[in-house]
């Protein structure tokens, strides 16, 4: 794992805070990075989501309970992301948003299936533990589609650090 933390303005202009926007937890900040043509998408999702933690204060982290939080978000980031590369066509968009006490991770894809997580679960098993990760790491998470749109958006929330 890189320690490198990610610069001011590596993200570029869509990575600005947009306060209340529509599809984030209401009334916080949200991010946005277009992962449709990027190279190197889930690193570069979890960089993004690294920096909006700092931005944010959950990093540096400390205490143990702090950095276990913010790890949580990294690998749940990495899941859905992952789970659109692998299922879906690719994502399109990956939003991040905070209200204090929620941060919420939506990514946006073209593809038509519907994530869960494999059922019975079989831990020894490689591979088809994505989901099952998120349903163990979230406060919640579902999908949400546009009725006259392509694809949809898998949305995921976990709680602040305390």
């Amino acid at each position: 794992m890189s320690t490198t933390r990610p610069q001011p303005g590596d993200f570029g202009p869509e990575s600005d805070d947009v306060v209340g926007a529509a599809s984030g937890v209401p009334g916080g900040p949200v991010r946005t990075l277009a992962l449709g043509n990027a190279s190197g998408i889930v690193p570069l999702a979890r960089d993004f989501t690294r920096q909006a933690l700092y931005d944010w204060g959950w990093l540096p982290a400390a205490t143990a309970d702090r950095r276990a939080a913010a790890e949580d978000v990294l690998l749940v980031v990495s899941e859905l992301v992952t789970n659109a590369c692998l299922h879906a066509e690719g994502p399109e968009e990956l939003k991040v948003s905070c209200d204090g006490k929620v941060l919420r991770l939506e990514v946006s894809d073209r593809g038509a299936g519907q994530p869960a997580p494999r059922t019975p679960h079989r831990a020894g098993r490689p591979g088809g533990h994505g989901m099952f990760i998120v349903q163990r790491l979230c406060l919640d998470w579902g999908v949400v589609r546009v009725p006259s749109a392509p694809g949809k958006t898998v949305w995921a929330e976990l709680a602040a650090p305390a």
